[in-house]
């Protein structure tokens, strides 16, 4: 084929351009003439993305019900980030620079963050668009949550985690009742904004339907279970929230959390 076919196959993101770009052809050719479609000698199938990640993580969880809710097949590629398996050096050489998870391979293309791949999966028609739109004004509804939420919500749950729970854990250090009411008060704060504001009149974080934000911010606040603290004591409406974005993403989401079930010793419907 000529090289203007081979530039057209690499902008329509075909990996095997001119076998690929030429079938395409044919399918069109034989839909006009009614010939019959000839048998591609040499097209290749691309190989499923490799999605690196840890139950334990966030983030992880996050991703791991979108790409179910998306039935998009991926391979495996469990890290036990509490062996420091992301720490060696083959780790950062061959699979995440920034040594951390979530991050994917996709046919030699390596990316981390998992906002970062949530878009990338998006653009390439990967994720559904009633969980990630890609109409402008309703895409940017679900993205101003997930700015915001990255150094509010996230972050503080994070640190109420690790104050209360991973660090005792790493050090065998208690840490003073001072410095966890400060954790709890910073990240109750953020926790009255998503009962207040977010959840002010929708049923879901950014309208009537569940979308990825829903998604991200659940396995965020799930993860302070583990720290022993329930969010559904004083806040009716993120209870409410919670039981209902399980509800639309199970058996996937309790799947996503068997570890944070199992280590904080409360089941997904464990009463008040």
């Amino acid at each position: 084929m000529s090289s203007s076919s081979s530039f057209l196959a690499s902008l329509l993101g075909l990996s095997n351009g001119e076998d690929q770009l030429q079938r395409a052809f044919d399918e069109v050719q034989s839909l006009r003439t009614g010939a019959p479609l000839r048998q591609a000698t040499n097209l290749k199938m691309s190989a499923p993305i490799r999605y690196y990640y840890d139950k334990m993580s966030q983030p992880s969880r996050a991703l791991l019900i979108i790409f179910r809710l998306s039935n998009m097949p991926f391979e495996d590629c469990v890290v036990a980030l509490r062996n420091g398996e992301h720490l060696t050096d083959d780790f950062k050489r061959q699979v995440n620079r920034f040594q951390r998870v979530p991050c994917i391979h996709d046919n030699g293309y390596k990316l981390a963050e998992s906002v970062a791949i949530l878009r990338y999966l998006s653009a390439k028609g990967k994720i559904p668009e009633h969980l990630y739109p890609k109409y402008f004004v309703d895409q940017s509804r679900v993205d101003e949550f997930l700015e915001w939420q990255h150094m509010t919500l996230r972050t503080t749950c994070a640190m109420y985690f690790r104050t209360v729970w991973l660090e005792p854990l790493l050090t065998g250090r208690t840490p003073t009742e001072a410095k966890i009411e400060k954790m709890r008060m910073h990240m109750e704060r953020n926790l009255d904004v998503v009962e207040e504001v977010w959840l002010e009149s929708s049923d879901f974080l950014t309208g009537n339907t569940l979308t990825v934000a829903d998604i991200f911010a659940a396995c965020e606040i799930e993860q302070t279970r583990m720290a022993d603290y329930d969010v559904r004591i004083k806040y009716p409406k993120i209870r409410a929230w919670l039981k209902r974005v399980r509800q639309s993403c199970n058996p996937h989401y309790d799947v996503a959390h068997e570890f944070v079930y199992k280590i904080s010793g409360t089941g997904p419907q464990a009463k008040l």
